[in-house]
């Protein structure tokens, strides 16, 4: 009853309205390189305090649906990916493109995006409650195992090396240690500074990872252009069902590896994309076709990273930890609307966690009719000059700082993370685990001193009791094999190099 009612609310004309404004502006941006969902929504977040807090979760929502999808225009017709998740759709997509189909590899595309977003979204009607009631279960270790499991998962799955993974993590803890200590009211890390006293406002440290830093990096490259493909007069966009028939098994199971990769805390859409590229080409008949301009591999690419978008919902909406890196964003905006996710979400914000998974739903047959009938007109967004952009962006950044608090401070802790967030990049530090380390660092520090309290300063439940001690093996676990596979991958490069010698 209570998915039909919320069904019912995600298509009255308000929230509909906003689903609607959050896929297109996210469609858009996410079609231009160098732009991406998590600068749209970091951006967006200010706008939306005086929103109603269901409809201000929806629109940044459905930024992330579009935006997610956007990606694939220009990664099909410039070989430059609008935003990550669209880089496995390069391989194939520009290859088809240059031959002279673009209308096909752009359909293909958008088809396989609508089917990964809807399983995604089965699985998360189907998922989120049980595992919310689940989770009602989790006690302060439960709590604090969990968010380290979910850290060390970020930094060993991350790409790169696990090492800068697990730093760039931990810069994200110390970020939140500053201000005021809530467990004992003792400031800590002011250094004497009175604006300090808050620590760092979560908006100004999201616009700076997310979007300053990318401004700079994109100024500093501002006659990159990649070679874009013209699309015909009267080419077909609107796929055929035809040809989904045999693309049903390979859709289906992109799909499954897209959510399922998703739950998984931190990893993100485009190595979804990879895992799914990768099964897909070694179950594919001819593996050889891959990278050339091959169907197959157009299909398993977009249904995964789209999938992976509502997997990644899954462990924000029943244990308050993001799936992703923009998912950061999404917890944040929730958090400043006084929304806690959690397992208690559905007991105290039902009607508001219900109309979100909907909602997710309606969003991408949203984004599946905006993309069909707006395909010819985003092939020309994509080649606007990004000199027109950066300045519009960087002033809105600066605005969305301010304007919460009216405080300088906010400003200059936007430049500040942004310049250190295009160092991280630089020197080949993920940023993903820096930024859900510091929102979860909250939450981690919280349990752990509420734990310790119970257990009289003893850290021995953290294997004795039975979730606790599963997520603490699992961490371990994952850590020792990353640790493994990066001396095995040395160990390989320094006998290869003993060899050419």
């Amino acid at each position: 009853m209570e998915i039909l009612n919320a069904f019912q609310y995600a298509l009255s004309p308000y929230p509909m309205l906003w689903i609607l404004i959050g896929v297109a502006s996210g469609i858009f941006v996410g079609a231009i390189p160098g732009l991406g969902g998590g600068m749209l929504m970091a951006l967006t977040v200010p706008l939306t305090f005086s929103m109603d807090s269901t409809h201000a979760i929806l629109l940044l929502m459905g930024m992330h649906v579009g935006s997610v999808s956007g990606g694939l225009i220009s990664a099909t017709l410039l070989k430059m990916p609008g935003t990550p998740s669209a880089m496995m759709t390069t391989l194939d997509g520009y290859p088809m493109a240059q031959k002279g189909q673009p209308g096909k590899a752009l359909s293909l595309g958008i088809g396989a995006s609508l089917f990964g977003g809807i399983v995604s979204g089965i699985f998360l009607l189907a998922l989120a409650p049980p595992l919310s009631s689940f989770a009602h279960k989790f006690g302060p270790w439960e709590y604090f195992t969990m968010v380290l499991m979910a850290l060390v998962l970020i930094a060993s799955i991350t790409q790169g090396s696990m090492l800068k993974g697990l730093m760039a993590a931990t810069l994200g803890l110390l970020a939140a240690m500053p201000g005021l200590n809530e467990s004992d009211g003792q400031l800590r890390l002011t250094y004497g500074f009175e604006a300090m006293d808050d620590g760092f406002n979560l908006l100004p440290v999201l616009l700076g990872i997310f979007v300053m830093s990318q401004i700079i990096k994109d100024a500093l490259q501002i006659n990159k252009k990649g070679v874009s493909v013209v699309m015909k007069k009267g080419e077909r966009i609107f796929p055929k069902f035809q040809e989904w028939k045999k693309h049903t098994v390979n859709i289906l199971r992109s799909s499954c590896i897209g959510t399922w990769v998703g739950i998984l805390p931190g990893i993100g859409a485009s190595i979804s994309s990879m895992v799914s590229y990768g099964i897909a080409k070694t179950f594919s008949k001819t593996p050889e076709k891959f990278g050339t301009g091959h169907e197959e591999g157009i299909v398993a690419a977009e249904s995964a990273n789209n999938a992976n978008a509502g997997g990644a919902l899954i462990p924000l909406i029943t244990i308050g930890i993001p799936g992703a890196p923009v998912d950061a964003i999404l917890l944040g905006a929730m958090i400043m609307h006084q929304i806690q996710p959690g397992p208690l979400l559905f007991e105290t914000n039902g009607p508001l966690v219900w109309s979100l998974m909907t909602g997710y739903l309606v969003a991408n047959l949203v984004m599946f009719l905006i993309m069909v009938f707006s395909a010819r007109f985003l092939a020309k967004v994509v080649t606007i000059n990004r000199a027109y952009l950066i300045p519009i962006v960087f002033a809105f950044c600066l605005i969305g700082a301010y304007g919460p608090s009216n405080r300088m401070f906010d400003v200059w802790v936007v430049l500040g993370f942004g310049v250190l967030g295009y160092f991280l990049d630089r020197a080949k530090f993920p940023l993903g685990p820096f930024v859900i380390g510091y929102v979860l660092a909250g939450i981690m520090e919280s349990e752990l001193r509420s734990g310790l309290q119970m257990s009289e300063g003893s850290f021995a439940p953290m294997i004795t009791r039975p979730i606790a001690g599963s997520f603490t093996v699992i961490a371990i676990a994952f850590l020792a094999y990353s640790i493994y596979q990066e001396w095995r991958s040395r160990t390989r490069v320094s006998s290869e190099d003993l060899s050419i010698d």
